[in-house]
């Protein structure tokens, strides 16, 4: 014989703030602190189009489709990858494009000191056509690579970005990189869902548009989600960009991929984003002799027809 126990939550509403606090909240008010949408750019040929929103012709039902033009405003991106496989080029290009356009990056470095990553945004916004002295001073590296204490607290990490932020006026940052997130807990994997969460929330309560970078580990599969730390990046981001490469080593995958024996081809895949349509084929890519990297027709497309 049993009892049965009923419990019964009642929210009562005072001037718009409920009995139980700050936890509760309806979506008609949560809507209204909502950013808008729109694209961020993300500073690599070919991206920008993959990601859109879509509307319904409400007089024919017809769905339309409309290109976003970069990372969702207020998203965290999570670009994932094994080494080399142009992820830290990726972000470097996001941050000049952003500082030319005006807008501040604060740049956190995990894995190299930040004369080293001044050098590499310099080389990208020369391959990008971007005047670097226009834009050194819209770029804030924090050097956590040579910082034990940041390294080994998140929270004070956290801390130290958001204090960041306030350095630039007019413009505050409205965009944070983080290369990579996988170094903060590469010796405690255990605790990498915490350490993301806690820099996750730190993103949105800042309000900015930030990039995740994270390392597989050579054993996951190329064409996964999975990094170092399992799938905690993965599934607390709202997006992640999946990069692999493939060496040529037979020949008929030289007839199939159009490279010659001992090549790289190199393909990137949007495994999802929370907060826009974008397309899910395997895309091929390329890193060009100026270090940029550039994203191209599908992997089907390509294979049928080249890259033009």
């Amino acid at each position: 014989m049993y009892h049965r126990r009923y419990y019964v939550i009642h929210l009562v509403f005072f001037g718009g703030v409920n009995a139980l606090g700050t936890n509760v909240i309806l979506a008609s008010e949560a809507i209204k602190r909502a950013p808008k949408l729109f694209g961020v750019k993300t500073g690599v040929p070919g991206l920008d189009e993959l990601f859109w929103i879509t509307e319904i012709n409400e007089s024919t039902g017809e769905i339309i489709k409309k290109p976003l033009g970069g990372y969702p405003f207020g998203s965290v991106m999570n670009i994932t990858g094994l080494p080399d496989t142009g992820k830290s080029l990726m972000a470097e290009q996001f941050a000049v494009t952003q500082a030319a356009e005006g807008w501040p990056v604060i740049f956190v470095t995990v894995e190299s000191p930040a004369e080293y990553i001044a050098r590499g945004l310099e080389l990208r916004a020369k391959g990008l056509g971007i005047d670097w002295l226009e834009i050194e001073d819209r770029i804030a590296i924090i050097d956590v690579a040579s910082n034990d204490t940041l390294r080994e607290n998140v929270k004070e990490l956290s801390r130290t970005i958001s204090d960041a932020m306030k350095i630039f006026k007019p413009k505050p940052a409205k965009n944070v990189v983080i290369d990579s997130i996988t170094g903060l807990f590469e010796h405690m994997e255990v605790m990498a869902r915490k350490i993301v969460r806690v820099l996750f929330n730190t993103m949105k309560n800042l309000r900015v548009t930030a990039l995740f970078i994270s390392q597989k580990r050579s054993s996951h599969e190329e064409e996964s989600a999975e990094a170092a730390g399992g799938l905690a990046v993965s599934h607390i981001v709202d997006g992640t960009i999946v990069l692999s490469k493939k060496l040529i080593t037979h020949k008929w995958e030289t007839e199939t991929f159009r490279l010659p024996l001992g090549n790289v081809l190199r393909t990137l895949r949007i495994d999802g984003c929370r907060l826009s349509g974008h397309d899910s084929n395997t895309h091929v890519m390329r890193i060009t002799e100026t270090g940029i990297v550039e994203v191209g027709p599908t992997l089907a497309e390509y294979i049928s027809k080249g890259w033009k």
